[in-house]
């Protein structure tokens, strides 16, 4: 593969590109739970959840998800297995290993992909071994190495550690690093994404973050992997220099069978509104996003399957900043406390701020209070705070803590961010995570 790769094409044949490009499954949800029960059976045995997974060739494979407090033996439901392994406190083995599934995750955050793809690896009954992680975040860098020790975390820019063009001769560092990384199974990455985001007007589709699509590309000529997954949000679709479809057809040049579409990650078991543009490529799966929906579906979940576990925590448990409730504003607890004194989920226009007061905007969830009985609203960095979305815990008088958000972002427990010192960082690296549910079901269609 790596001779002479070639350069990023201009996107000319539009139609080549949209047959790659598919939409959500319309398929009921009900068909695709049923279609996704063959596939992934769940138990409780000898103390524990265990999951049954069965590979193309029809052989079934068990894998422990996390502790159960009963002794008998019984078949159960994903919900009750799934909310188990979010609850779990002990992380799936890493390490080096012959069998290892072998990762690098480029702009990593804090590992949110990274933590789909070590599931996916438990749930074969093989090792973990992340090789390489980047990201420019140092906290979010150090976060990732403390749970992932094995990778090597570097903090850095990605063009700065894949400096050469695509299309052209390897430079030293690159040669150096294909290197020290080799046999690569899974390449994962979110380019940043505030150029693309519905939420930022100034520089909607022309960012000039958004040519960070072309070091992913790069990163395939360099490590050659076998399998690529690259996430952003739908709008990028939109760029207009075309960074997606010209990823695609890049990497359709360099072997691999791509697939591009939208999933909204709620059908399959995250309970949140949060849909993702994704880019699969594979040198030996054709995998596209419907399959993936269908094989994974799961039914809505709320936010009380979520952290209603959660809602007894005393104010003594609360020591670590994970479970820390945020120090509201004086005015703010004015307005929570009207929501709740009302029994209100959302705030009428007079008690929000003078440019809200005579209405004429679009901004229902601002301000607003999660429904135990709902999926929550996209997770963003603003989660500690009543004006950036519907964050008001259902039943407490307070917006919600990381730890409820990180698990609406489909974070376990044992995910540490112990590093972590400054309540901006986290809201940070858990608001821009990618929820592990989606590398987890894409990942399990290449290896499995």
């Amino acid at each position: 593969m790596r001779g002479t790769p070639p350069q990023v094409p201009d996107v000319r044949d539009r139609a080549k590109y949209d047959r790659r490009v598919t939409e959500p499954s319309r398929v009921p949800l009900s068909d695709r739970a049923s279609a996704a029960a063959g596939f992934e059976r769940f138990r409780t045995r000898n103390g524990s959840y265990e999951r049954i997974l069965t590979e193309r060739g029809g052989r079934h494979i068990g894998s422990v998800l996390a502790g159960y407090s009963g002794s008998d033996a019984r078949p159960t439901c994903a919900d009750e297995a799934e909310r188990a392994w979010l609850q779990n406190r002990t992380p799936p083995p890493c390490g080096v290993s012959r069998d290892a599934v072998r990762a690098v995750d480029l702009f990593s955050g804090c590992g949110g992909l990274s933590i789909g793809l070590a599931e996916a690896a438990r749930a074969l009954n093989r090792p973990f071994e992340p090789v390489l992680a980047v990201d420019v975040d140092p906290i979010a860098s150090a976060t990732y190495a403390a749970n992932f020790p094995t990778a090597v975390a570097r903090c850095d820019d990605v063009a700065a550690v894949l400096p050469g063009e695509v299309g052209t001769r390897l430079t030293p560092a690159e040669r150096l690093l294909a290197k020290q990384h080799r046999d690569v199974d899974v390449l994962v990455g979110g380019p940043p994404c505030q150029g693309h985001s519905d939420f930022n007007n100034r520089t909607r589709h022309r960012d000039h973050k958004n040519a960070l699509y072309s070091t992913m590309v790069r990163a395939a000529e360099v490590l050659e992997p076998a399998h690529i997954l690259i996430e952003n949000v739908p709008g990028a679709l939109n760029d207009r220099g075309s960074v997606v479809q010209r990823t695609a057809d890049a990497l359709d040049e360099l072997g691999y069978r791509v697939s591009v579409g939208v999933i909204d990650l709620s059908t399959l078991g995250v309970p949140q509104r949060r849909r993702r543009l994704v880019l699969m490529a594979s040198l030996t799966h054709a995998v596209t996003p419907a399959d993936v929906t269908a094989r994974h579906a799961r039914r809505p979940r709320d936010v009380a399957w979520a952290f209603q576990d959660l809602e007894t925590m005393t104010e003594a448990r609360r020591t670590s900043l994970v479970d820390a409730v945020a120090q509201s504003a004086p005015t703010t607890r004015r307005r929570i406390d009207y929501l709740f004194d009302n029994g209100l989920a959302d705030l009428p226009d007079s008690e929000r701020p003078a440019c809200h007061a005579n209405g004429g905007h679009s901004y229902k969830a601002i301000y607003g209070r999660l429904a135990w009985d709902k999926p929550s609203q996209t997770i963003t960095t603003g989660f500690y705070s009543m004006c950036m979305g519907r964050y008001v815990h259902p039943s407490r008088r307070r917006t919600i803590t990381a730890h409820e958000a990180a698990r609406l972002q489909y974070i376990p427990d044992w995910f540490s961010f112990a590093r972590v010192r400054q309540r901006t960082a986290l809201a940070q690296m858990i608001g821009n995570a990618v929820p592990s549910r989606l590398s987890y079901a894409v990942a399990l269609e290449w290896l499995r």
